[in-house]
Protein backbone atom coordinates (compact mmCIF):
# COMPACT_ATOMS: atom_id res chain seq x y z
CA UNK A 1 0.00 0.00 0.00
CA UNK A 2 1.77 3.30 -1.21
CA UNK A 3 0.42 6.84 -0.28
CA UNK A 4 1.93 9.85 -1.40
CA UNK A 5 1.49 12.79 0.67
CA UNK A 6 2.49 16.24 -0.20
CA UNK A 7 3.28 18.80 2.59
CA UNK A 8 3.47 22.35 1.15
CA UNK A 9 4.65 25.73 2.63
CA UNK A 10 1.67 28.24 2.77
CA UNK A 11 3.16 31.02 5.25
CA UNK A 12 5.27 31.29 8.62
CA UNK A 13 4.78 27.99 10.40
CA UNK A 14 1.79 26.83 8.20
CA UNK A 15 2.11 23.72 5.73
CA UNK A 16 -0.85 22.49 3.39
CA UNK A 17 -0.88 18.58 3.44
CA UNK A 18 -2.34 16.80 0.76
CA UNK A 19 -3.31 13.18 0.81
CA UNK A 20 -5.67 13.03 -2.37
CA UNK A 21 -8.39 13.77 -1.91
CA UNK A 22 -8.28 15.35 1.38
CA UNK A 23 -6.23 18.36 2.43
CA UNK A 24 -5.92 20.19 5.85
CA UNK A 25 -3.31 22.59 7.55
CA UNK A 26 -0.54 21.37 10.28
CA UNK A 27 0.78 24.27 12.48
CA UNK A 28 2.16 25.32 15.66
CA UNK A 29 0.35 26.66 18.17
CA UNK A 30 1.32 30.41 18.67
CA UNK A 31 3.28 30.03 21.93
CA UNK A 32 5.56 27.88 19.41
CA UNK A 33 6.17 30.34 16.87
CA UNK A 34 2.67 29.20 15.02
CA UNK A 35 -0.30 30.73 14.15
CA UNK A 36 -2.53 28.24 15.72
CA UNK A 37 -4.21 27.08 12.74
CA UNK A 38 -4.22 23.62 12.70
CA UNK A 39 -2.74 20.46 14.40
CA UNK A 40 1.18 19.85 14.88
CA UNK A 41 3.05 17.15 13.79
CA UNK A 42 3.02 15.78 16.98
CA UNK A 43 -0.66 15.96 17.22
CA UNK A 44 -0.90 13.95 13.77
CA UNK A 45 1.69 11.56 14.95
CA UNK A 46 -0.81 10.56 17.83
CA UNK A 47 -3.95 11.00 16.17
CA UNK A 48 -2.72 8.51 13.66
CA UNK A 49 -1.68 6.11 16.30
CA UNK A 50 -5.02 6.63 18.22
CA UNK A 51 -7.18 6.40 15.29
CA UNK A 52 -5.09 3.17 13.78
CA UNK A 53 -5.46 1.25 17.09
CA UNK A 54 -9.51 2.21 17.35
CA UNK A 55 -9.63 0.67 14.14
CA UNK A 56 -7.53 -2.37 14.44
CA UNK A 57 -9.78 -3.01 17.50
CA UNK A 58 -13.13 -2.62 15.63
CA UNK A 59 -11.98 -4.64 12.95
CA UNK A 60 -10.79 -7.38 15.34
CA UNK A 61 -13.89 -7.50 17.12
CA UNK A 62 -16.25 -7.40 14.49
CA UNK A 63 -14.27 -10.69 12.86
CA UNK A 64 -14.00 -12.18 15.76
CA UNK A 65 -17.96 -11.02 16.93
CA UNK A 66 -16.66 -9.62 20.73
CA UNK A 67 -19.42 -7.22 21.64
CA UNK A 68 -17.42 -3.93 21.47
CA UNK A 69 -19.79 -0.79 20.71
CA UNK A 70 -17.07 2.19 20.98
CA UNK A 71 -13.08 2.42 21.30
CA UNK A 72 -11.86 5.65 22.39
CA UNK A 73 -8.06 6.08 22.33
CA UNK A 74 -6.06 8.75 24.62
CA UNK A 75 -2.76 9.31 24.06
CA UNK A 76 0.04 11.88 25.54
CA UNK A 77 3.89 11.96 24.01
CA UNK A 78 6.70 13.22 26.58
CA UNK A 79 9.88 14.02 26.51
CA UNK A 80 11.92 12.31 29.39
CA UNK A 81 15.65 13.71 30.20
CA UNK A 82 18.32 11.54 30.75
CA UNK A 83 18.22 13.16 34.68
CA UNK A 84 14.65 12.38 35.04
CA UNK A 85 14.64 8.86 32.59
CA UNK A 86 15.02 5.52 34.46
CA UNK A 87 15.25 3.71 31.30
CA UNK A 88 17.64 5.65 29.78
CA UNK A 89 20.71 4.53 28.82
CA UNK A 90 23.85 6.63 29.62
CA UNK A 91 24.53 7.54 25.23
CA UNK A 92 20.46 8.91 25.20
CA UNK A 93 19.76 12.49 26.02
CA UNK A 94 16.40 12.19 25.96
CA UNK A 95 13.76 9.41 25.73
CA UNK A 96 10.18 9.94 23.54
CA UNK A 97 7.27 8.37 25.96
CA UNK A 98 3.71 8.35 24.27
CA UNK A 99 1.26 6.92 26.73
CA UNK A 100 -1.91 5.26 25.54
CA UNK A 101 -5.31 4.88 27.30
CA UNK A 102 -7.52 2.50 25.42
CA UNK A 103 -11.21 2.51 26.63
CA UNK A 104 -13.53 0.34 25.18
CA UNK A 105 -17.26 0.00 25.55
CA UNK A 106 -18.95 -3.52 25.44
CA UNK A 107 -19.69 -6.24 27.23
CA UNK A 108 -16.19 -8.20 27.47
CA UNK A 109 -14.53 -10.21 29.82
CA UNK A 110 -10.98 -10.21 31.17
CA UNK A 111 -9.74 -12.38 28.34
CA UNK A 112 -11.26 -10.20 25.58
CA UNK A 113 -9.78 -7.25 27.18
CA UNK A 114 -5.84 -8.64 27.21
CA UNK A 115 -6.65 -9.89 23.40
CA UNK A 116 -7.60 -6.16 22.39
CA UNK A 117 -4.81 -5.28 24.21
CA UNK A 118 -2.56 -7.45 22.57
CA UNK A 119 -4.44 -6.90 19.05
CA UNK A 120 -4.18 -3.08 19.34
CA UNK A 121 -0.08 -3.11 19.96
CA UNK A 122 -0.10 -4.48 16.60
CA UNK A 123 -1.74 -2.23 14.44
CA UNK A 124 0.59 -0.76 11.41
CA UNK A 125 0.95 2.51 12.85
CA UNK A 126 2.29 1.33 16.45
CA UNK A 127 4.42 -1.58 14.40
CA UNK A 128 6.14 1.35 12.40
CA UNK A 129 6.79 3.81 15.20
CA UNK A 130 8.22 0.85 17.37
CA UNK A 131 10.43 -1.16 14.61
CA UNK A 132 12.56 2.31 14.08
CA UNK A 133 11.99 2.26 9.99
CA UNK A 134 14.30 3.24 7.70
CA UNK A 135 13.66 6.95 6.27
CA UNK A 136 15.31 7.25 2.83
CA UNK A 137 15.78 10.98 2.33
CA UNK A 138 17.01 13.33 -1.17
CA UNK A 139 16.46 16.80 -1.35
CA UNK A 140 16.40 18.94 -4.90
CA UNK A 141 17.10 22.76 -4.99
CA UNK A 142 14.91 24.73 -7.49
CA UNK A 143 16.45 27.95 -8.50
Amino acid sequence: MSNIITVRYIENLQHQVISYPHSFIVDEPREEEGDGLGPNPYDLLLSALGACTAMTIIMYANRKKIPVETVSVELDHQRIYREDCAGCTEEEKRMEKISRRITIRGNIGEEQKNKLLQIAKKCPVHKTITSKPMVEDSIEVIT
